[in-house]
């Protein structure tokens, strides 16, 4: 599916802070007039925004976004977000790369269109991926994370070892892209190994990943993602570790009384409430299909709830029954919540993790074949296309606020549809 595929919003350039951008420029956007305009600007509802279709302005706004990333990589084939103590410092050029956010722009670069044979940023995203091998390869056996930086805006945020987390997500991205070459093929899959490994071995008991910064829950929630995807690639996944971790999210929220449990999250519903629908996408789709498939053939009738006593009814035995149907319930409420007005507001302005949750929120539900996805990406792209700078960037206005991270994700959300039978397979059982 292309964008064009998609209903969405005009594109505004709208720009609430100028950054300091890379050498080119790129000619301003005129916003257009009328009520897209007054919607986007927060003047009138944007709930029903599917009436708009301009498609090809949100390609136009993706376009710009990547000319801005593809600027800002540094001569060794990396980004970087800069140090949490030196936030004031947003010239891409003047901050050492660092593996999280290298992943984060590369994997925007693979969802845009690019492979490393095909398309405009091919050599970018070569580079970014020899940055990471090189990262992954140099780093020690016994270490948690890829880097010995230490600092960044991500790692203080998210964890410090958020760093392997995103680039084993990449490793299992980029590797359906390799096949041209068996010897790097081999070095994918080996790396992707050798992050799962570390990803593993840093979590605790409980399923969270240690090191967790100011919204940790984030880390542990992608350390989930990043899990089931390599999984999905051949990775040597511990299926029990993949369980601690996806249930130490959905215990995050409370189907039945709407408790959200935020102490990993910086205090931040939405930061919690995006990972436990996430994290129970998958066995939520598995219910949604079992239970489909036991009506059709008449086990079940029309009528029946995805409850635990009917999944017990169509074979399941009782843990795993209890299990799913949780899992069901959590993913049902929780991707509610998460696109609330209110709870999306996050910390109250946009912020890279903000950014990160919504992400969550649509993946979760092209994972769980939510049809649902379609209205949530046409919201989303209000939100996003209208705080886009004049430059092509994005940037966050407190905690992350690293103007090439927020890119990535920002390109991450609006290219998703181009992902959707990639994050279909990652949901099969």
């Amino acid at each position: 599916m292309t964008v064009l595929a998609v209903s969405t919003i005009l594109f505004l350039g709208f720009t609430f802070r100028r950054l300091g951008t890379p050498s080119k420029k790129t000619p301003p956007f005129v916003p257009p007039q009328g009520c897209v305009y007054r919607t986007l600007m927060g003047e009138e509802s944007s709930e029903e925004n599917s009436r708009y279709k301009t498609p090809e302005k949100v390609q136009q706004a993706v376009e710009h976004g990547l000319s801005w990333l593809a600027l800002a990589q540094n001569s060794n084939g990396g980004w970087g977000a800069g140090t949490h103590s030196r936030q004031d410092i947003i010239d891409p050029h003047a901050v050492a790369a660092d593996p999280a956010t290298t992943a984060m722009v590369a994997m925007a670069l693979l969802r845009s269109g690019n492979t490393l044979t095909t398309g405009e940023y091919s050599q970018q995203l070569q580079e970014a991926l020899n940055y990471l091998l090189q990262a992954t390869e140099n780093s020690p056996i016994s270490s948690l994370n890829i880097t010995d930086q230490s600092g960044t805006q991500i790692q203080t945020k998210l964890g410090e070892n958020i760093d392997v987390i995103l680039t084993a997500q990449f490793f299992s991205n980029v590797i359906d892209y390799v096949g041209h070459d068996a010897k790097l093929k081999a070095s994918v899959q080996r790396n992707l190994n050798a992050c799962v490994s570390k990803i593993q071995r840093a979590q605790d008991n409980n399923g969270n990943i240690a090191g967790a910064g100011w919204a940790g829950v984030l880390q542990s929630s992608f350390a989930t993602n990043a899990l089931e995807s390599a999984q999905t690639k051949g990775a040597v996944v511990d299926e029990e570790a993949l369980e601690r971790s996806r249930q130490s999210q959905k215990n995050n929220y409370d189907a039945k009384t709407g408790d959200v449990k935020t102490e990993m999250g910086a205090g931040v519903m939405l930061y919690s409430v995006s990972g436990s629908a996430r994290a129970s996408a998958k066995e939520a789709r598995k219910v949604e299909e079992e239970i489909s498939k036991a009506k059709h053939n008449g086990t079940l009738g029309q009528n029946a709830p995805a409850s635990a006593e009917n999944l017990k009814k169509i074979g399941f035995d009782e843990a795993d029954a209890m299990k799913y149907a949780t899992a069901y319930e959590v993913y049902q409420s929780a991707k509610v919540q998460a696109q609330r007005a209110d709870i999306m507001d996050g910390f109250g302005s946009n912020g890279g993790e903000e950014f990160l949750s919504y992400l969550q929120t649509g993946e979760s539900m092209v994972i769980g074949k939510d049809d649902g996805w379609k209205t949530w990406y046409e919201n989303i792209s209000g939100r996003m296309l209208k705080i886009q700078n004049n430059d092509g960037s994005w940037n966050g206005h407190h905690c992350i606020t690293s103007p090439v991270f927020c890119t990535a994700t920002s390109l991450l959300i609006l290219s998703i549809n181009n992902d959707i039978d990639k994050l279909i397979e990652i949901g099969r059982q």
